[in-house]
């Protein structure tokens, strides 16, 4: 049974033109980022950086080092579009990418996580076997054929994306309609569309409809009957998204997946000249097949694992924000509040607040204000700086409050704990952080 999942022979014509599409796509990614000032806002203009935590050697490249670095990454996805040098160009790609991700995550978002994942999937797949110029140049690697194992890894991998994004929705917040008012508030000043967007029928049609949605479709997109209203479908949410939310390649990406759905006869018809090509059906495992089968057997279990080990930390994670990240989780909540620091300096004996601005960006402090694992790295950050003058310091947060959805601010972190030296577990609550249930609220 594995075999014939993983090995048999079948077209390859969806992999050829989805990476036609992912390198023009992460082109548009990568020098879009600069003409939109997101790298210069985000990765140059600050003086902090808030990289993951255990990644904090990762840092943006002085002065305009980040321009060159996106281009360099733009240019990679023109030669991964062009299919030129591309197992040096996707691995290339894939591993700046996996930088910029891990060395700054104010601007965190599902589908930076989720283009790393799929760039290094690509760095396995044989995506230059036509329609590229190595095949042009060496006719030995042309191959009108894969193995299904690209196909099934796609899809499995988008299964569980959307999967997991449907059943995080079912939650209060979700299905009274709350998150998407507050979501839709913030673009009422939208030319035409504006107050269409405020309607309380709108806000229950989107809520629903992302449900289903998520839940749907990639089975409808597998049975051919419902495969074509499952595409029609897939294109007006998409392009709604990118429209009303902003949300950069993520649409247009995910209509490109499309491609493994159809019929590769219906691709190749639609997208090549050799229209009638016949691919090699057999079965064929490479030598190496069972460690193959067990290397994508624990990516995927990998991918099912993370999004749940929420469960297993104490607490709500829309509290806690513990377990979010990499769980596709995607625009179910609003955060906000406010904070203060406080530093004791040991060695001088005095204390002061400090002065957020000082060091953060304005998009910082409003991360800096609702989420922990900010809060305990800003309390490091101000502990290294000390120490570098040969000062001992204590940092405690001060009047720290969230307000989670639009709900009343909410006492956030205990201001009797030492964040200076604490230290931080991925797989663990932090007690630092006051319960859910915690009875200190204020207006």
């Amino acid at each position: 049974m594995f075999d014939r999942i993983f090995f048999s022979k079948i077209d390859n014509a969806p992999l050829l033109v989805f990476r036609v599409f992912f390198g023009i796509l992460i082109t548009l990614e990568s020098f879009g980022a600069i003409a939109t000032g997101w790298v210069k806002n985000t990765l140059i203009l600050p003086k902090t950086t808030f990289s993951f935590i255990g990644f904090e050697f990762l840092q943006p490249l002085p002065g305009p080092g980040m321009y060159f670095y996106f281009v360099v990454m733009g240019t990679l996805g023109i030669f991964v579009a062009l299919g030129y040098k591309y197992r040096w160009s996707i691995i290339g790609f894939t591993l700046l990418w996996l930088c910029v991700y891990l060395m700054q995550k104010t601007s965190y978002n599902n589908h930076y996580y989720l283009l790393f994942l799929i760039s290094f999937l690509m760095c396995f797949f044989p995506a230059n076997t036509g329609l590229s110029i190595d095949a042009k140049h060496n006719e030995a690697i042309r191959s009108n054929t894969m193995f299904s194992y690209v196909k099934w890894m796609v899809v499995a991998q988008l299964f569980i994306v959307y999967t997991y994004a449907s059943i995080a929705k079912l939650y209060g917040d979700w299905l009274d309609y709350g998150i998407i008012e507050i979501l839709m508030r913030s673009r009422q000043d939208y030319p035409i569309v504006g107050p269409f967007l405020q309607q309380p029928w709108v806000h229950k049609t989107i809520t629903i409809t992302g449900i289903v949605f998520d839940a749907l479709v990639i089975p409808a997109l597998l049975w051919k009957p419902t495969r074509k209203i499952a595409f029609i479908i897939a294109i007006f949410f998409h392009l709604f998204n990118s429209i009303i939310f902003q949300i950069g390649i993520f649409p247009y990406l995910a209509l490109a997946f499309t491609v493994f759905f159809f019929e590769p006869k219906t691709i190749r018809g639609i997208f090549f000249r050799d229209k009638n090509k016949n691919a090699d059906k057999s079965i064929t495992k490479p030598s190496k097949g069972n460690l193959f089968i067990v290397g994508c057997s624990l990516y995927l279990l990998i991918q099912i694992i993370l999004p749940i080990r929420h469960h297993f930390i104490a607490d709500d994670v829309l509290w806690t924000e513990e377990g979010h990240r990499l769980s596709w989780r995607m625009m179910l909540r609003s955060r906000s509040g406010k904070i203060q620091f406080k530093v004791v300096n040991h060695t001088s004996g005095s204390a002061h607040i400090i002065k957020l601005k000082d060091y953060l960006s304005k998009k910082q402090m409003r991360k800096i204000a609702a989420y922990p694992d900010f809060i305990w790295q800003f309390s490091q950050h101000l502990r290294q700086e000390h120490q570098a003058k040969g000062d001992s310091i204590s940092v405690y947060a001060l009047n720290s409050k969230v307000s989670i959805n639009g709900k009343p601010l909410k006492a956030f972190i205990d201001p009797k704990v030492d964040l200076a030296n604490e230290k931080w577990d991925h797989l663990k609550h932090h007690e630092w952080i006051f319960p859910s249930n915690h009875k200190n609220k204020t207006e």
